[in-house]
């Protein structure tokens, strides 16, 4: 991961630091309406990523590990679970395991791994939450280093590896970012799994800046490799449809994976963001069949026509305009890539205009999440921070090995700033940071952020409402459609104003963020009205429905209001 221009001339650092605002002294920012706290003590949670780090700079130690919010025991509130590694062959240090925290509804969280099945030792990247079997609870896949695992939920706090009766058992790669979505529509999650380089601890390649001492390699040393797609059954089973659909592709070395409705046909297209490589969006031809459009699309490359290192992905209508935008992390030097779709299926790079390039230039980003954070109304953008290679200062002095989060405050027409520094609970510290995902935790209405750093510790950070924005809050239950409603499209209509979100698996790098989905309203007490499109094409109406509140929405049987968020 460390590109052929990381030893870039003075000319060239000189020009980056330029274009970048100078950072200021820790201040406050006048006019934000939250604040964060950083609960990570307080909350139980006790976890530091383990790389497996021992001196040999083996590829993987750099790019770990994901998070997700999840409710795994359906009690209503959202739980924790957060991937490691594990320590290499032959240097065996430590024992290593995923976690699982159980949301005790108090604020605090409880260690469950043990008892819940899955204090097992992988070198864990990734993980994707969804009810690929439709029981009602959700399932865990984790992806790895070899081979990935399969959990299903039985729904009695516990987990049992499915990872072999599945047919998933023998798929072994370097994976990465992973999904679940209903690409047929057929009301059953089928599975997308992002694959990096072709690399084991054999096949690793000797690098070197000075010739001698070992570095991480770039991925140019190393072959890519296909994502891979499988399709559910519907008995408990997946088949390898890879080829076959059209996602077969060795070149693509893939880091970062979000879906969304790209052509607005009511079809899950997937977005993938590769590392050195063209990113690729699969356009969905409703046939069971995909076509790579990212180069129509306007995001393959950069505004120059080069393949940046992308790691992170997310999607949202950050301009309210019932169209979906893109937000892709790169390597420092790179920048954000922030696309709006301005045309029919043609997208614009907009990130300098939005004021999100420029700021982000010396950053190498992961993790990436749209979220309204102040719950006004308009979506922001978060973004976890943080180099490959502890000796970069020592190669580039204005770019360091942790590095600031960024938060960029939606300030509407298109604008954003970064109020990371006056966010509050030491959100702007600098971190290794890796991934991402937000859930309302303490179902006080607004979004929290849990964040993981590379063979360091996770961060919850809670959120509080210094103004008392309001929001509305969807639960989406499918009976036609996958349980989990993944794929369904909500828009809601309020004094002449539109907002629109998807519930949508993956997005961000290695992680998932809750699939209930929250839209924030200011002051306002009440909305006009409520659209669903479900995956299965039934759209259903709801209308004045009051903030302040959650709702549960069941399909074909209506909407109900739930007590508190």
């Amino acid at each position: 991961m460390i590109r052929r221009d990381f030893l870039l001339g003075a000319c060239a650092t000189g020009l980056a630091a330029a274009l970048t605002p100078a950072r200021s002294q820790k201040q406050s920012i006048p006019g934000l309406t939250f604040r964060f706290s950083d609960v990570t003590a307080v909350a139980g949670i006790q976890f530091r990523h383990n790389s497996g780090g021992y001196g040999g700079k083996l590829l993987p130690e750099t790019l770990g590990s994901g998070c997700a919010f999840l409710d795994y025991d359906g009690d209503g509130w959202q739980d924790i679970l957060l991937v490691n590694g594990s320590d290499w062959p032959g240097h065996k240090r430590q024992r290593s395991s995923l976690r699982l925290y159980r949301n005790n509804r108090n604020g605090t969280f409880t260690d469950v791994t043990r008892s819940a099945g899955l204090d097992i030792e992988m070198y864990g990247m990734g993980v994707a939450v969804g009810d690929y079997n439709n029981d009602g609870f959700p399932d865990i896949f984790i992806t790895c280093v070899g081979q990935s695992r399969l959990f299903r939920n039985t729904g009695k706090g516990t987990f049992v590896d499915a990872t072999r009766v599945s047919g998933l058992f023998g798929h072994r790669g370097f994976s990465t970012s992973a999904l679940w979505l209903d690409y047929d529509r057929d009301g059953l999650l089928d599975l997308f799994v992002c694959n990096y380089v072709r690399w084991s601890p054999e096949q690793d390649v000797f690098c070197s800046l000075d010739g001698t001492h070992k570095s991480y390699c770039t991925p140019e040393a190393y072959r890519g490799d296909t994502c891979w797609l499988f399709h559910n059954r519907g008995n408990g089973t997946f088949e390898d449809v890879t080829a076959t659909s059209g996602i077969f592709d060795s070149s693509s070395k893939s880091l970062g994976v979000a879906m969304f409705d790209y052509d607005q046909d009511g079809w899950p297209d997937v977005l993938v963001a590769n590392d050195t490589q063209p990113n690729k969006l699969y356009r969905n031809l409703r046939n069971g069949k995909f076509k790579d459009v990212a180069v129509e699309a306007g995001l393959a490359f950069s505004t120059e026509g080069k393949a940046r290192a992308g790691m992170g992905v997310d999607i949202g209508d950050f301009e309210n305009s019932g169209k979906p935008g893109v937000a892709i992390t790169n390597f420092d030097n790179e920048m954000i890539g922030l696309y709006r779709l301005n045309a029919p299926e043609l997208f614009d790079d907009v990130s300098i205009l939005s004021g999100v390039g420029a700021a982000s230039r010396n950053s190498l980003g992961f993790g990436c999440m749209f979220l309204d954070v102040d719950l006004d109304g308009f979506l922001d953008l978060a973004v976890a921070n943080g180099h490959i290679d502890e000796t970069v200062r020592n190669i580039r002095g204005n770019t360091g090995y942790a590095e600031p989060p960024q938060l960029f405050l939606n300030r509407g027409g298109g604008k954003f700033r970064d109020v990371a520094e006056g966010a509050g609970g030491g959100f702007e510290t600098p971190k290794v940071g890796r991934g991402l995902a937000y859930g309302d935790f303490d179902r006080d209405g607004d979004l929290d952020i849990l964040m993981t750093t590379n063979n360091g510790p996770a961060y919850l950070y809670r959120n509080d409402q210094v103004e008392r924005h309001r929001s509305i809050r969807f639960y989406l239950r499918g009976l036609k459609s996958n349980r989990d409603a993944i794929g369904a499209s909500a828009r809601i209509f309020y004094e002449g104003q539109t907002q629109s979100r998807m519930v949508r698996g993956g997005s961000s790098y290695l992680s998932q963020s809750e699939l209930p989905i929250t839209f924030g309203l200011g002051t306002r007490d009440k909305i006009d009205r409520m659209v669903i499109d479900w995956p299965s094409g039934r759209t259903e109406e709801y209308k004045e429905l009051r903030t302040g509140s959650s709702y549960k929405c069941l399909e074909t049987k209506g909407i109900e209001v739930q007590s508190g968020f």
